[in-house]
């Protein structure tokens, strides 16, 4: 492709701000266009549900690119704007102000939305979700001594958000569905650990919680009902039940779509100039050989210099393995890999401690996924078991004695 050719990226987020770089780096010399829905900068999301969230970083180290980034490397920044329809015939991308976009290649980086809880009193004021700078910063107001927050939801939002509410001295009440939070990502044996973690540090953590109401009072939330009768009385909610990749452009353009958008290990859609990157790409992995869709802070920010890449006319594909991380008061960990939470485990370390790594091995023994909690620096090692896609000794690998790369 020619570098001098119209590109429009569609999503002002973190994958979005991060592909106008790639292709400036890579040589694109075209127009730049990026439409972002929300008025600030292109952000990150992963200090929302931590430290900004605390209000211990201020939003500015969130920020992708300063404002003069943008101008000093030509990139046309439309803030507060929506694209409403993409036309792939015509090559054009409708925008809510009423201008129309022309393009040569186009990327969406739309991300995801959240799911909402389908309850009466779910809309009160006193009712969040946490997506976007704004909503972190009204959930940061329920903090405090004498506070009471209810977190409907125990996977990673809900627990990061319940641990910086109760750090800020707040009573927290987490409502989870099933029998441990996390448990469908991380098995019944690791999933101990967070609710342990939690449930020391003084969270009302509910398992097996069916959420039937929310009971409101002058367009406030006042208690969350409960099935079986109990209400649970509170001054504020925070919904995390989780996302869904925003693929209403995408589909109303003709894109083949199955759980977002539907791209080769290159990032290219059914249409060969239209690539997806970051939460609503589901790609299909070179590595993992098959499809997979990672809604986490490494595949915004690493997809898009694939994408722009092929893009340009080369022959790239994303190899990278999924990683993500968390915070949660003293604990500390990462994830690189994809395995399912029925996959066998197997723990290098003290759990008890919550000082250890652990493995998900397929039935071939061969290493699927990993998680080191509060041990560090060993993904670089841990990393290439994974891609080998080789069987491993289990007695070996749970052995601390045994050097990884003796595996």
């Amino acid at each position: 492709m020619s570098t001098t050719q119209q590109v429009v990226i569609i999503g002002g987020g973190l994958a979005g701000a991060k592909t106008a770089e790639a292709l400036r780096e890579q040589g694109h010399t075209g127009t730049i266009t990026l439409v972002a829905a929300e008025p600030h900068l292109p952000y990150e999301c992963p200090p929302l549900s931590k430290g900004y969230l605390a209000g211990s970083d201020p939003f500015d180290d969130a920020v992708v690119h300063p404002a003069e980034w943008y101008s000093e490397h030509d990139v046309t920044l439309r803030q507060g704007v929506r694209a409403t329809a993409v036309d792939a015939g015509a090559h054009t991308v409708t925008v809510d102000d009423g201008t129309t976009l022309p393009y040569d290649k186009l990327v969406l980086a739309t991300g995801s939305e959240v799911r909402r809880l389908p309850l009466e009193g779910a809309d009160a004021a006193n009712v969040h979700y946490l997506r976007t700078v704004d909503d972190a910063d009204a959930i940061r107001a329920t903090f405090g001594e004498g506070k009471h927050l209810v977190v409907i939801g125990g996977g990673w939002i809900g627990l990061e958000v319940a641990a910086t509410a109760r750090t800020a001295g707040t009573t927290v009440t987490v409502l989870e569905g099933g029998t441990l939070p996390l448990l469908r990502v991380l098995g019944e044996r690791v999933a101990q650990v967070f609710a342990g973690l939690h449930t020391s540090h003084g969270v009302d953590l509910r398992t097996g919680a069916h959420v039937t109401g929310i009971t409101t009072d002058q367009g406030r939330a006042t208690g969350v009902q409960l099935e079986g009768g109990e209400t649970i009385p509170t001054d504020a909610i925070v919904i995390g039940i989780g996302v869904t990749p925003n693929v209403a452009l995408a589909e109303a353009a003709g894109l083949a779509i199955d759980s977002g958008v539907l791209v080769d290990g290159s990032l290219r859609s059914s249409d060969p100039d239209v690539y997806a990157v970051g939460d609503i790409a589901n790609h299909l992995h070179p590595v993992l050989g098959h499809r997979i869709r990672v809604e986490h802070w490494a595949t915004a920010m690493h997809q898009p210099v694939a994408a722009a890449a092929s893009l340009l006319g080369g022959d790239n594909e994303y190899r990278d393995l999924p990683y993500f991380f968390t915070d949660q008061y003293d604990l500390g960990c990462e994830y690189l890999g994809h395995a399912g939470a029925d996959d066998r485990v197997v723990v290098r370390g003290d759990l008890d401690a919550r000082e250890f790594v652990a493995f998900w091995l397929d039935e071939g023994s061969r290493i699927l996924a990993a998680m080191n909690v509060n041990i560090w620096d060993v993904l670089e090692e841990i990393g290439p078991l994974i891609s080998a896609g080789k069987p491993v000794d289990p007695a070996r690998l749970a052995d601390p004695s045994v050097a990884y790369s003796e595996l």
